[in-house]
């Protein structure tokens, strides 16, 4: 008795000791300027007069410097251990590169400015995420009752900004993200500061690492999920206007499915050690194939277009949490900065790609084809992780 309440009071000190609400400040502020800029950008970029190939090549560009960003920054966190420093100069310089949205109405200009605010965009989230491990301690399982609270600032602008275009220009846009990049910065300044390792000279190297059949798979599997999600991002507001939708339709859309995905996170300290992060991951994938085709031959029908948004919850939150499990396993902390960046890396690849091929061909004609493309994205990756995951558990 005397050992079970020794070991609930130290639970209730671990826990006390996590910063929750500046760590969960941070990624609904973060997450709020991803919520605007995900659903409406296409919609602002078309109120300039910006054709469908421009669109997918302007949105390439933001998800294209995921490519280098997050690979640099990382070996500098890894070497210095000072993640938490990089991530609030990397908020500062995101609210002082959107500054440049309000003057660029051009290719080339608006060019300039993505590729400035998308170098620090996406580079400082993998750094936090890393931070947010470190707070966390042994207590990992809680990772997504933290992360949440950045589904929440994503439905807050997603769903918020939609009611707000129903009556208001989509020109105001750059505004809303301007004053939500401001906050991420501000929040930033509120995280407490925690040691981070640094990579030790006689840990494993992050290339032998990456040698491991099940990493390299992973990581191949995750290139191909976020590949088949990058019609969804870049044009599937467009796409639903096109078919009658209003902007407030688009926005309660896009914010059922991260309502969705917070459902999940709230339940994922329980779900995840139950099911284990493999049967997750390829629940997820197979979800991801039925959300792409219901989307791409279910636009006619209302009730299989808001059905499909519940899947959000299999093809983003699901693998997510599973794959944070995954990366701190096997790259542990002195490589966590870059095992975390190459994730980040992937994802930003497969989106930058998948927009600008999706720009290239994009029409209401070919919606469902471009759909059915990333169902058969999404089933390459569950059969590679399916054979992997047979042969790591096979004698």
């Amino acid at each position: 008795m005397q050992h079970a309440r020794d070991s609930g009071q130290r639970f209730r000190l671990s826990v006390a000791r996590i910063p929750y609400l500046p760590l969960g400040a941070f990624y609904f502020f973060y997450f709020a300027v991803i919520g605007g800029f995900m659903p409406y950008w296409g919609l602002y970029l078309q109120s300039l007069g910006f054709n469908a190939e421009a669109i997918g090549e302007l949105s390439a560009i933001v998800m294209a410097t995921r490519i280098i960003a997050p690979n640099f920054w990382g070996y500098i966190a890894d070497k210095t251990g000072q993640r938490l420093r990089l991530v609030r100069l990397g908020a500062g310089m995101i609210t002082l590169g959107w500054l440049g949205v309000f003057v660029a109405r051009e290719f080339w200009p608006l060019a300039a400015v993505l590729l400035v605010y998308g170098f620090f965009q996406n580079a400082i989230l993998a750094q936090f995420e890393a931070v947010t491990l470190a707070h966390l301690g042994e207590q990992r399982e809680r990772y997504s009752q933290i992360r949440l609270w950045g589904s929440l600032g994503f439905i807050a602008t997603g769903t918020g900004l939609g009611l707000y275009f129903e009556y208001f220009p989509v020109s105001h846009l750059p505004l809303a993200l301007l004053v939500c990049a401001l906050a991420t910065w501000l929040a930033s300044a509120f995280v407490p500061d925690i040691a981070t390792p640094k990579r030790s000279p006689n840990a494993q190297g992050f290339l032998a690492i990456l040698q491991r059949r099940p990493v390299w798979v992973f990581f191949i599997a995750h290139f191909l999920l976020q590949l088949s999600h990058a019609p969804y991002y870049t044009f599937y507001s467009i796409y639903l206007e096109s078919h009658g939708y209003s902007r407030s339709d688009i926005g309660w859309l896009w914010g059922l499915g991260v309502f969705a995905e917070v459902v999940l996170f709230m339940l994922m300290h329980r779900v995840l050690p139950a099911v284990g992060e493999h049967r997750l991951m390829l629940w997820s994938l197979a979800l991801a194939a039925v959300r792409w085709l219901m989307i791409g031959y279910g636009v006619e029908y209302p009730a299989m277009i808001w059905s499909a948004q519940l899947l959000h919850a299999a093809s983003f939150a699901t693998f997510h949490a599973a794959a944070m499990t995954l990366i701190y396993r096997h790259f542990g902390e002195g490589s966590q900065g870059q095992g975390q960046a190459l994730y980040s890396m992937l994802w930003g690849t497969g989106v930058a790609l998948g927009a600008w091929l999706a720009g290239v061909v994009w029409s209401n004609a070919m919606a469902g084809w471009i759909f059915a493309t990333a169902t058969a994205l999404c089933l390459v990756a569950l059969l590679l992780l399916m054979q992997s995951f047979r042969q790591a558990s096979a004698p």
